[in-house]
């Protein structure tokens, strides 16, 4: 086999497939990258089992074959070259010698039938979207993902599939994220599957913010995203979601209604002097002002005062002030209403005046 290929061609294929190879992997195999060459197209493929990327260009080649690379050392090798440099690849035995101009590098290879690749099964729904409706829903959710949390279920995000619209939700048990995406969708009935945590923040690394549309197959084990020269592959977690509408409180009668950034700003700075582990800081409500307080083990306090639109009963209640950010930091509104029953239930955060993004915080003692 040999191939020859512009630099700056290689290159963003290489990029791109690299996210999903781990350094440490139980299979040698996983550390490489795939080349698949055929008469009018190169493509590169990764994967780490759970998650796989097939990156393809078109090119005319004088063969078909297959062979996998180090990938690591192969995209090191592309980066130091200059740019519009043209390299070659040509097999020998199981080394690979890769030329360009008066550069020579020769790597180690594995058989190519031996890299696994996920085969899909039937489809279950399959739907078009526009790229940047499928980013925004995945983005205002997966700040809520758990991170190797025992109950398996909760280090993924869930997409709820229905005829009318695409649902995200995220949690880890302390706080919640919901976001709704209108999309007629061919299906049969409801579905609900959940992408693990590595799938989602890679697919969130692959789109962009355009209306291009891209094909989403869902299967009973996985779920596959297709580009324009791009397929995402990713397994999905077996596992049952929690009855996630139990616990987004009701509305309630009163709302605080808050400037987004000037209450982002109050909290940032009322949690410097918060407990570095615990993030706790209390929040004071009376008639138009919410009080931010907080204090860690060396005595140290910090207070902010907020103007806001309150008109409900004096309460006091302790939040993780990180989880409070985090929400305000998706939100893109100038204002937010948030309804706070008591200060032993849950806070309900909305965007204002639109209804397609919920986040819940539960409170903490302090």
């Amino acid at each position: 086999m040999e191939i020859t290929i512009n630099r700056n061609v290689l290159l963003p294929l290489l990029q791109t497939v690299n996210g999903v190879v781990e350094r440490r992997q139980p299979l040698p195999i996983l550390v490489n990258f795939m080349l698949s060459v055929t008469e009018n197209e190169l493509r590169l493929t990764g994967s780490d089992m759970e998650v796989e990327l097939i990156s393809t260009v078109e090119q005319k080649n004088k063969e078909n074959t297959e062979i996998t690379l180090p990938a690591r050392k192969l995209l090191d090798i592309c980066k130091a070259l200059p740019e519009n440099a043209s390299i070659n690849i040509k097999l020998s035995g199981d080394k690979a010698q890769i030329k360009s101009a008066k550069s020579r590098f020769t790597l180690a290879t594995l058989p190519a039938h031996e890299f696994p690749v996920i085969e899909m099964n039937e489809p279950l729904a399959e739907f078009s979207i526009s790229q940047s409706g499928l980013k925004e829903i995945l983005e205002k959710t997966a700040f809520s993902m758990a991170q190797q949390d025992v109950r398996y279920y909760l280090n993924g995000l869930l997409l709820e599939i229905s005829s009318e619209q695409i649902r995200a939700v995220a949690t880890d048990g302390h706080r919640l994220a919901l976001c709704d995406f209108e999309e007629k969708v061919k299906v049969k009935e409801n579905i609900q599957i959940i992408v693990p945590r590595k799938g989602v923040m890679e697919l969130i690394r692959l789109l962009d913010n355009s209306e291009e549309e891209i094909q989403v197959n869902v299967s009973q084990n996985h779920i596959r995203v297709k580009f324009k020269n791009l397929i995402f592959t990713s397994k999905l977690i077996d596992g049952k979601f929690p009855d996630y509408d139990r616990v987004i409180p009701e509305r309630g009668e009163f709302f605080v209604i808050a400037d987004r950034e000037k209450l982002k700003q109050s909290l940032t700075r009322a949690s410097i002097l918060s407990n570095e582990k615990y993030r706790g800081v209390r929040i004071v409500l009376e008639k138009g002002v919410l009080r931010a307080l907080a204090h860690n083990p060396e005595q140290e306090e910090a207070e902010e005062e907020l103007e806001i639109e309150y008109e409900g009963q004096d309460l006091e209640i302790g939040f993780n002030v990180s989880y409070l950010l985090d929400a305000l930091g998706t939100v893109k509104t100038k204002n937010v209403r948030i309804a706070i029953k008591d200060p032993n239930s849950s806070c309900l955060l909305l965007p204002e005046n639109e209804e397609k993004c919920k986040y819940v915080v539960m409170p903490m003692r302090l």
